[in-house]
């Protein structure tokens, strides 16, 4: 869950979308501790911020059984973890805007790894706000109509009568954007007329993008984005590097 919403920046090999999809599960799992926690227990029915997260595992494709044996897990009387979220900012290579937000039990073994990770690679951890401001913060939703099924003009209708506040169709690629506060609506309703998304979140969207020349740049970037989105406590890594 990364990059920014510039579809095609997004690699689709099966790697990737195994890595991906491992960290969609790591990611509902520590919110559900959170929601056991806050929420007052394991039980669905009795715990609405639990429930609430469920359900948007369930629509991040999560599997049943995944979500099963994380409840069995605090049911069964295990405590629920600590975790809290930080975000870090700073630069990359060639001065790319790089925001990781983080979900983590250890606030100091986090902070280590991330500004690691961007001072061997990048320029260095900012102070906070030194990056954000230049994104927007925006529901975004994907949809690959690479098999043609889609009518444009139809699911861009769509989409706004739903209430999305734009519509954009680059190749066989649609996105669909909305406010944050009107991300999960529009989403539910496009879902009940059939749609199916292979992105679908609120995101950190850049401004502008930066696009790197130089080699070194290029692979170090690159590293710097391994390693982020390798970690387990970086729940979202967004960027404004403009990836060929």
């Amino acid at each position: 869950m990364s990059g920014h919403s510039k579809w095609h920046n997004i690699q689709k090999t099966k790697g990737a979308a195994d890595a991906k999809k491992a960290k969609v599960f790591t990611k509902y799992a520590r919110e559900m501790a959170i929601a056991i926690r806050e929420g007052g227990g394991a039980d669905p029915n009795s715990n609405s911020k639990l429930a609430a997260v469920i359900s948007r595992a369930k629509s991040d494709n999560v599997p049943n059984d995944n979500i099963k044996r994380t409840l069995q897990k605090y049911q069964s009387g295990a405590a629920a973890e600590n975790y809290e979220y930080n975000t870090y900012e700073g630069y990359g290579p060639g001065g790319v805007a790089v925001i990781a937000e983080c979900l983590t039990d250890n606030r100091n073994r986090t902070v280590a790894d991330v500004r690691h990770y961007f001072d061997k690679y990048g320029a260095g951890l900012g102070a906070s706000g030194c990056v954000s401001w230049s994104f927007d913060k925006k529901g975004v939703l994907v949809i690959d109509n690479e098999e043609g099924e889609l009518d444009e003009e139809t699911v861009m209708m769509q989409a706004l009568d739903a209430g999305a506040s734009d519509f954009d169709a680059s190749g066989d690629i649609f996105e669909i954007t909305t406010e944050p506060d009107d991300f999960e609506a529009v989403k539910a309703a496009l879902q009940e007329q059939g749609l199916v998304f292979v992105e679908a979140q609120v995101e950190m969207v850049p401004q502008n993008y930066i696009k790197l020349t130089n080699e070194d740049d290029i692979k170090n970037m690159t590293k710097m984005l391994e390693m982020l989105e390798g970690n387990d406590d970086v729940q979202d890594v967004w960027h404004n590097w403009e990836q060929e």
